[in-house]
């Protein structure tokens, strides 16, 4: 089951009277959640049909009684239980899952993790309720995803501006949906979102930024790839030494990967290699342009670099200073 599905068969006056919402990705669980709380009632009906509680004050015995309810005005009620997770004796809802109330709607957000499976309630909830269980999504993942969202609500948005928008934010849904609706809301009458628009509202350089770098050093420009370490220098919260380090590590160890690919297009090696096919063109310049030998020594001086840059064989040396011996290492 996922959210789409879930708040799809709600806005078709579907219901079940348990939904279970856990795992480590919280946006879809908070697309729920919002549209639990805020949609499936009227304003009228919500003043005395709408229960919310949190698991950190949250008694088990309230939760029940509020569930045992008959609504009052209205064909049904809705209980939410957020950040269940942090709620104790959970288990004991197990017995209201177990014969639960028809005009009920019943919603739990159980974030970061999963119940155990091997628990009565993980079993009474499998039988009884509407389970979504969410995960992170993969980093190759989000560039769709990303533009996906975008021509949702009625926008596009250039490949250049998508990739820098994804990774200047990395892994979290929710920061990009917001950025996103930030970039719509000054967009005007254009449709279209350009790297200008991202540079602009989301307060990314578009030339400066950990994308770019690794551009220059897939083309093995020296000079290019200085004068953006020089800029993070300067700007030490454009792109901090931690999150440059895995996006190299990203760009070399895909790279070692192509080595192995009898395919020659870039959309089946970008697939065999788990990528976004725009990344590729960047994996086969670093392929031609280091070779075998000098993408292996790359992969090592990242290792190396990773453990100067937390202290280890290192007295205290700046993290531009690193980043521009180790880039002047790999490019001899």
């Amino acid at each position: 089951m996922s959210a789409e599905k879930i708040i799809g068969d709600w806005k078709k006056k579907k219901f079940k009277p348990v939904y279970w919402l856990e795992g480590e990705e919280d946006y879809f669980i908070d697309q729920v959640i919002q549209y639990a709380e805020h949609e499936i009632l009227t304003e009228a009906e919500s003043g005395f049909n709408l229960m919310v509680f949190y698991g950190k004050d949250a008694s088990w015995i309230d939760i029940v009684n509020a569930c045992k309810r008959y609504p009052m005005f209205s064909e049904r009620q809705v209980v939410i239980l957020k950040e269940a997770q942090q709620m104790r004796d959970i288990d004991k809802l197990e017995s209201y899952i177990e014969h639960p109330l028809s005009s009920t709607i019943f919603v739990v957000s159980y974030k970061e993790k999963k119940v155990d499976g091997r628990s009565k309630l993980a079993k009474t909830l499998k039988e009884k309720g509407e389970m979504l269980t969410t995960k992170k999504m993969y980093d190759n993942q989000l560039p769709d995803w990303t533009n996906e969202l975008i021509q949702s609500k009625g926008r596009s948005i250039s490949q250049k501006a998508l990739m820098l928008l994804v990774d200047h934010i990395g892994n979290d849904l929710s920061r990009i949906n917001n950025e996103i609706d930030k970039v719509l809301v000054n967009l005007g009458e254009r449709t279209n979102i350009t790297e200008d628009d991202i540079e602009k509202y989301v307060g990314v350089s578009k030339e400066y930024n950990p994308f770019e770098l690794q551009s220059a050093m897939a083309a093995k420009d020296l000079a290019k790839a200085m004068k953006i370490i020089q800029y993070f220098e300067a700007n030490p919260k454009a792109a901090p030494i931690q999150l440059i380090l895995p996006t190299l590590y990203n760009l070399f160890s895909k790279t070692y990967m192509i080595f192995g690919q009898q395919a020659k297009d870039d959309r089946t090696v970008a697939t065999n290699i788990g990528v976004n096919p725009f990344f590729v063109k960047d994996y086969m310049a670093t392929a031609r342009n280091y070779g075998y030998p000098g993408v292996e020594s790359a992969l090592l001086l990242l290792h190396q670099y990773n453990l100067k840059s937390v202290g280890v064989n290192d007295s205290g040396t700046s993290d531009g200073s690193l980043l521009k011996e180790m880039v002047a290492k790999m490019m001899v």
